[in-house]
């Protein structure tokens, strides 16, 4: 166990980490998973709080990031922080606290906050209260902006109409929606009654635009004061996320940003113009779901993402405004999930289901497809057509400039907003695991990107898995597990006493305990002692040859809860928050792991450091 406050052992653990070629420690949790002060739960984290500020503290010196989830606003009806706005960042990260303080003018009266502390059906649980604090917040947050209305202070006043002005290309958009919210009662614009409403930014001819034009007007009018409210709940979250990666700053704490692949309702609504009409993103047969994902998320239309000279188009300016946004906001870098959207992704039509037998291609894959074949980069030629749409290895050539094509988005998008804002592409993290095709490789390779290598992802019985210890290599981000994974500890318990779990300890012997002369013993010992196979598999994390570490929260902690389970729903999911008491948790002993680490390394290796050994054996 290692106290993160504690100076000593902090300096020890990072003399360790950097003799074992680590650059980046960097610490998983996503904003709702904060904890809170006693008094102040009122049932969902955000790291804006003094709970939060006291965790960046108590992160300090030991981690270089903390990596969050995505920011977006999440829909009434569903927790999921993979769903959210790309723009609008999610209300439920506001400190309330923080409103009741003179620094705020104290807009939000101390009774409407402790009222939501006491009512909170979780307070005394490490568990968010999503459906509760959605409504809760709400009205709290209206209070709190009508008393900023009557609030004497010409400075904030004048801030909050910068920031209008600053940030009105997505703004005005996303403050409409929330007043078409509530004209139709509903935050699902799919169930809208009113045509016009639907598509006010989607007109098909001359006389809709007139029409669509004098529709938006009137509702503008007709919620002017919503519509400002919305825009000033984004504006004290701003502040209150400045102030925040002000403060994580001065303890040497970046913030790492994670950008989902999909489009929320929302931005869906915005922008609908902007999608290929009839499909939908998903994801092939895996290891997930035998039929696939069928995720329903709109396809940014190939033809609007480039103009004809090369230069972006409409869509392609949104999404390196969005990436700039991203970037902007958190120095540390942005996290993208499922990169293979944004290269190679898989697309289904509308009311199928994501499998090649219901007409789900590549998009930029399928040369045979009746459908998707005017999108290709690649010809028939270039094609295994012994292989299904769905394998991987099905591009089997590729050219330089093939390979190119294929990157056009992450070069002119995300590598070109990193850079515009002081970043370089080492900041861009890209979550590979699972499904990498062919051309997803090669475009990683050709621009040099950091992937990501998920440990309890090893397939045993494959010598040459890139998941394996001994295969992982320098240039890339490896962790035990995600949010999408069960924590160390299950995932060991649930491998004793079985074939599977024999072949992981079987392969963890040979990676790191080379040396050993008895490795039958140690097999034995390992297969039947959850405990020991745990340390291990935590060993093998630092023991490999990645540069830089992850850690989610409930890994670190020591936790038996999974945070999400892929496929479900429902406020249980997304909810695990890591306990009040966070610093009198037992953690990993992290001392022991390096020190097992470094002699995993070889006697020569573990012979040069003797000295950092011995310093880790006493605080361990």
């Amino acid at each position: 166990m290692i106290c993160a406050l504690n100076e000593n052992k902090v300096s020890v653990v990072k003399k360790a980490l950097k003799i074992l070629g680590k650059k980046n420690f960097v610490f998983i949790m996503h904003n709702g998973s904060f904890p809170a002060l006693k008094g102040e739960n009122t049932g969902f984290g955000t790291i804006n709080s003094s709970a939060g500020r006291k965790f960046i503290d108590y992160a300090a010196g030991l981690f270089d990031a903390i990596q969050m989830g995505p920011a977006g606003k999440t829909k009434s009806s569903d927790s999921s922080p993979y769903c959210g706005t790309i723009f609008s960042n999610n209300p439920l990260f506001i400190d309330l606290k923080e409103l009741t303080t003179a620094r705020w003018g104290k807009i939000l009266s101390e009774k409407t906050f402790n009222d939501i502390v006491e009512n909170n059906p979780n307070k005394d649980k490490n568990k968010t209260s999503y459906s509760y604090i959605v409504k809760r917040q709400a009205v709290a947050l209206s209070e709190a902006y009508e008393n900023f209305l009557n609030l004497n202070d010409k400075t904030l006043h004048k801030e909050f109409e910068t920031y209008k002005q600053e940030n009105d290309s997505w703004l005005d958009k996303d403050s409409l929606y929330e007043a078409l919210s509530i004209e139709h009662d509903n935050d699902y614009w799919y169930s809208w009654k009113n045509e016009t409403d639907k598509n006010l930014f989607n007109p098909k001819t001359y006389e809709q635009k007139i029409e669509y034009g004098k529709r938006i007007d009137e509702i503008s009018k007709k919620y002017a004061k919503e519509i400002d409210e919305y825009k000033f709940i984004q504006f004290v979250l701003s502040k209150q996320n400045a102030a925040t990666k002000k403060y994580a700053d001065s303890k040497g704490i970046k913030m790492i940003a994670d950008r989902q692949v999909a489009f929320s309702d929302r931005d869906t609504w915005a922008y609908q113009s902007l999608f290929l009409e009839g499909w939908c993103l998903g994801c092939p047969p895996d290891y997930f779901s035998k039929d696939g994902q069928a995720w329903g998320f709109p396809v940014i239309d190939p033809d609007k993402m480039y103009n004809e000279d090369g230069s972006l188009g409409e869509a392609g300016i949104l999404m390196k405004n969005l990436y700039k946004k991203m970037f902007r906001e958190n120095p540390g870098g942005v996290r993208i999930d499922h990169i293979v959207g944004l290269i190679d992704p898989w697309v289904y039509k509308s009311g199928k289901k994501p499998m090649p037998n219901q007409g789900a291609g590549r998009l930029y894959s399928s040369p045979e497809h009746p459908e998707l074949s005017k999108y290709a980069i690649v010809g028939v030629e270039d094609l295994d057509e012994t292989l299904t749409a769905d394998n991987e290895k099905r591009v089997k050539t590729l050219s330089e400039d093939q390979i190119r094509k294929y990157g056009r988005l992450i070069e002119k998008i995300v590598i070109a907003a990193a850079e515009e804002e002081g970043l370089t592409k080492d900041a861009i993290v890209c979550e590979d695991l699972g499904t990498l095709t062919n051309p997803v490789a090669a475009v990683m390779k050709e621009y040099s990107l950091l992937g990501m290598r998920l440990t309890q992802f090893t397939v045993p019985t494959e010598p040459e898995d890139p998941y394996r210890c001994k295969n992982i290599t320098a240039h890339c981000w490896a962790m035990v597990g995600t949010h999408d994974n069960q924590p160390v500890n299950i995932w060991a318990k649930n491998q004793i006493h079985t074939h599977t779990g024999y072949l992981h300890v079987k392969n963890l012997v040979e990676d790191l305990f080379a040396e050993v002369e008895d490795k039958d013993s140690l097999i034995v010992e390992m297969t039947n002692d959850a405990a020991f196979l745990k340390e291990t598999k935590l060993v093998e994390l630092f023991a490999c040859q990645a540069e830089n570490i992850q850690m989610f929260f409930t890994d670190y902690f020591d936790m038996n809860e999974t945070y999400n389970t892929p496929g479900t729903s429902g406020d249980k999911n997304w909810s695990l928050r890591l306990p009040d008491n966070f610093e009198q948790m037992q953690t990993i002993n992290l001392p022991l792991i390096l020190k097992k680490a470094i002699i995993a390394r070889g006697s020569e290796f573990a012979k040069v450091n003797k000295n950092i050994i011995e310093e880790l054996d006493a605080i361990s």
